[in-house]
């Protein structure tokens, strides 16, 4: 069951959550609203975090986060691909919703979205209620106006404007340059994790001598997407603790513990200064982990671009040591883009209309009801495989139906039964096959009204 901030006992249930009260010349509203924090990471898959299972890869900082909060265990990305499931996280909204079924590309020819510029982002409704709002790192969702960060309710901005880099030291993409400070093209030395990591705890640092307001950070890396690039030094420490690794598989090791040290400084800078009790850090990744790139989905089938589980099921971790018990752990299954109506819950402010998210603050408090929530996915294709074509996937209970390319016909799986989807049960339940279908259907015919080219394209 829903819990947003528009009902009437909303801002109540942010209030006994939070457990503040105000003082001096301070709102009740201000008093009560926390520092958000997302650290969504690029391609990392279920079985790439050791809290998830993982035996080769160490990620001491953010297993943290699931241990000092609470670890979810059957959270699904929006999409099995980036430009979607980032477009969803903004929004609340189903990917093909906003404009963006599939990958935003810098080659207009080969790119398969366009972020509706109607659609509130959750920087704009943060902004508003009175949020300092940044995102460091990987945008992915526009090249240009209008769809820039500071066009979309950033007030800070310094990344990547892109959909991946051709070198993490170089930080080009097809000879472009596309890392930015705000609007200015900037050129800084380094790996791009280590910058990322670096500005996330500079700005951490400003905002507690700020002593100001409220603060939303989107920290977005790009890591571990390929190119597989680690530094040097974590490719070595790899190899010596791991010396009967696969070459392909260490690159990939050393690259997600390269990320992991980082997050780790970012997590020190909340505790260092003090913001640690009065800051929601949620962790999770966009999608699936890619295996031809060595990354690791287990124990589910398949990854990055497919719509088996290990293409949709994802880390995802929400710590706030003040509120949440350490330790807590849950099955829910949900969505990235719940993170939408969560933060403005417990920021006490309306979310807005239109949202497909829920709230997980029901979750987080031990209050959650049963729901009968259809899990719905898309992404969008060009290629010889695709032809610019979706395919689609939805989670109804038990039940999943999907295409796992536009030609193929339906797949039907009992997920409970059967989770790692081995077994086809289409032709045996062609009444559940159709019943789903249907409300698949639903879903196509509602996204296909928003556009998903440019204007005059």
């Amino acid at each position: 069951m829903r819990r947003s901030v528009d009902h009437p006992f909303g801002f109540a249930l942010a209030a006994v959550l939070l457990g503040l009260v105000s003082s001096g010349g301070t709102s009740q509203a201000e008093s009560l609203q926390p520092n958000l924090v997302v650290i969504l990471t690029d391609d990392q898959g279920y079985g790439d975090v050791s809290a998830y299972g993982a035996t080769d890869v160490q990620t001491p900082n953010i297993d943290r986060i699931g241990t000092e909060g609470m670890l979810f265990t059957a959270m699904r990305a929006n999409a099995t691909v980036c430009s979607p499931s980032r477009a969803a996280l903004l929004t609340g909204r189903f990917a093909d919703r906003v404009g963006v079924p599939g990958v935003i590309r810098t080659d207009p020819s080969d790119s398969w979205g366009w972020f509706d510029p109607h659609v509130p982002t959750l920087a704009d409704v943060l902004g508003e209620a009175g949020y300092e709002t940044a995102l460091i790192g990987k945008w992915h969702l526009g090249l240009e106006s209008p769809n820039t960060p500071n066009e979309r309710g950033f007030a800070y901005f310094y990344g990547f404007l892109g959909d991946m880099m051709d070198s993490y030291t170089t930080h080009r993409r097809h000879g472009q340059n596309l890392m930015r400070h705000n609007s200015a093209e900037i050129d800084p030395p380094g790996h791009a994790t280590d910058i990322f990591s670096d500005q996330a705890v500079a700005y951490i640092r400003d905002r507690a001598a700020g002593k100001g307001r409220p603060f939303f950070l989107y920290l977005a890396y790009n890591a571990p997407h390929f190119p597989i690039e680690p530094p040097a030094s974590w490719l070595a420490d790899v190899r010596q603790r791991l010396p009967a690794l696969e070459e392909k598989r260490a690159k990939a090791v050393a690259l997600i513990e390269h990320l992991d040290a980082g997050i780790g400084r970012v997590l020190a800078a909340l505790d260092e200064t003090g913001l640690a009790d009065h800051t929601v850090v949620v962790f999770s990744s966009d999608n699936g982990g890619s295996l031809r790139h060595a990354q690791c989905n287990a124990p589910w089938r398949g990854g990055k671009q497919d719509h088996y589980d290990g293409g949709l099921r994802v880390p995802f971790m929400v710590r706030w040591p003040a509120r949440i018990p350490v330790e807590s752990r849950t099955d829910h299954a949900g969505l990235l883009f719940d993170v939408f109506p969560t933060f403005t819950e417990l920021a006490g402010i309306a979310p807005g209309e239109g949202l497909d998210a829920l709230s997980l603050v029901p979750v987080l408090t031990g209050t959650e009801a049963s729901s009968a929530r259809e899990l719905y996915f898309v992404r969008r294709e060009g290629g010889l495989r695709y032809g610019g074509n979706a395919y689609e996937a939805l989670i109804h209970g038990d039940w999943k139906i999907l295409r796992n390319d536009p030609y193929s016909p339906l797949e039907l799986y009992n997920i409970a039964a059967d989770p790692s989807e081995q077994r086809n049960l289409a032709a045996e339940h062609r009444g559940k096959r159709e019943e789903l279908a249907a409300r698949l259907r639903r879903h196509v015919q509602r996204g296909g009204g928003t556009p998903w080219q440019p204007p005059n394209h």
